[in-house]
């Protein structure tokens, strides 16, 4: 169980993902992270091992205007608490934040690192980045690559993602982990969990 937080809109998403995810911190405290992107498709990503406040230290000494980005509070399944193995995973163009299992990361894996992509970490949530990044370079189409990887993948998912070419687009898709989408005025909010939302807006809409 993990805690997924995001938000595009015009206000600062640090705050924004900060507050989410300590209301989420329930769901996982073996570390925390967040990925902001601004318009010119800068990407500052930002991750630590422990609670979220070791995070939000972080967060003071780097502050940024950008108003999208997604953020995560882990409980670890694949690979051992650490700085490494915390979310937001980065590869190639891919940004990604996971509440779930592959099952089939091991495989996904040898078939990635035959083309040439080297592991950082020994999460599957990588392994999915991973496997996004390879068919996004392929298409340059990322909901085409996004649909393309869950196709292949067992188990269970729920993922928020962007790609630094397209600085104004999250994408979002779940399979049996929970996932919920909060809109706004002008700005849409992303959440595991309604409590994330509180204060923000009460238009909830839960994926099925």
């Amino acid at each position: 169980m993990c805690g997924i937080v995001g938000y595009i809109g015009e206000k600062r998403a640090q705050p924004i993902l900060i507050s989410g995810l300590k209301r989420l911190e329930y769901r996982g405290y073996d570390s925390a992270g967040i990925a902001t992107i601004d318009g010119k498709s800068k990407v500052t990503l930002l991750r630590a091992k422990g609670k979220v406040a070791e995070l939000d230290e972080k967060v003071t000494t780097h502050q940024k205007q950008d108003t999208v980005g997604i953020g995560h509070t882990r409980w670890a399944t694949h690979g051992e608490p650490s700085k490494r193995n915390a979310h937001p995973h980065h590869v190639g163009e891919i940004y990604l934040v996971h509440n779930g299992i592959i099952e089939n990361y091991q495989d996904l894996k040898e078939m990635l690192v035959a083309h040439d992509y080297d592991f950082k970490s020994d999460t599957d949530t990588e392994v999915l980045t991973a496997l996004i990044d390879y068919l996004y370079k392929d298409s340059s189409n990322l909901l085409a690559a996004v649909a393309g990887a869950l196709k292949m993948v067992v188990g269970a998912y729920g993922i928020a993602l962007f790609a630094e070419e397209n600085p104004d687009e999250i994408l979002i898709a779940r399979k049996g982990s929970p996932l919920i989408v909060g809109v706004g005025a002008g700005e849409v909010f992303i959440a595991s969990d309604a409590s994330a939302l509180v204060g923000h807006t009460d238009q909830v809409i839960y994926l099925h």
